[in-house]
């Protein structure tokens, strides 16, 4: 990895090519990686050598964040997107399905850390066990999102087709309206549907 990317960045540079952005996400969670800290470290000395203007993202499900050494390199990058998507851990086990051990509590308690230096992510979607949109979940995650006071919101829903076959979006427009009392406290929130 570590040579693609800096021979991928040379070619760039070379070819005055603007990188906006090195992201890291995909299919898994990348703090997962035992050497994440170390890849954090050299992706930024990377870009600072050749796309100084790029911003470095990390795209998290937020579940190791507790751990030291990764809060540590999370903390490093320019836009750490953390993801929540329900304020119980009964709900994110529909949800989400995580690893054993995965506690919405840690999680907002390790959130805490960036002092509101982060971007929270947060997919609303139904189905017949659940509906994001309820009072119930809405509330309590805005409580959170208070508590947390991210930089950013990015509330979402899906827009592809998911391993469950029996999932509805969310509609921008019902996005709106429950967040609307966030936005109006001042809190930057960006709906994508």
């Amino acid at each position: 990895m570590r040579h693609d990317l800096s021979n991928k960045l040379q070619d760039l540079y070379a070819d005055g090519v603007k990188v906006d952005s090195i992201t890291f996400s995909g299919d898994g969670e990348p703090t997962l990686n035992p050497e994440f800290p170390q890849i954090i470290d050299y992706t930024l000395a990377l870009r600072d050598r050749y796309a100084a203007s790029a911003k470095v993202s990390v795209l998290s499900n937020a579940t190791r964040v507790h751990i030291p050494e990764v809060f540590a390199a999370v903390s490093k990058v320019d836009n750490p997107i953390m993801k929540i998507d329900a304020p119980t851990n009964e709900l994110v086990a529909k949800i989400n399905n995580p690893a054993p051990g995965y506690d919405v509590q840690r999680v907002v308690e390790a959130l805490k850390q960036f002092e509101g230096n982060f971007i929270l992510q947060w997919c609303l979607l139904r189905s017949p066990e659940f509906d994001s949109s309820k009072p119930e979940v809405v509330l309590p995650m805005l409580d959170i999102i208070r508590t947390l006071h991210p930089r950013e919101v990015m509330a979402y829903t899906i827009d592809r087709p998911t391993p469950a076959q029996n999932l509805s979006k969310v509609t921008p427009e019902e996005m709106d309206v429950l967040l609307k009392p966030l936005m109006d406290e001042g809190f930057e929130v960006q709906i994508k549907g």
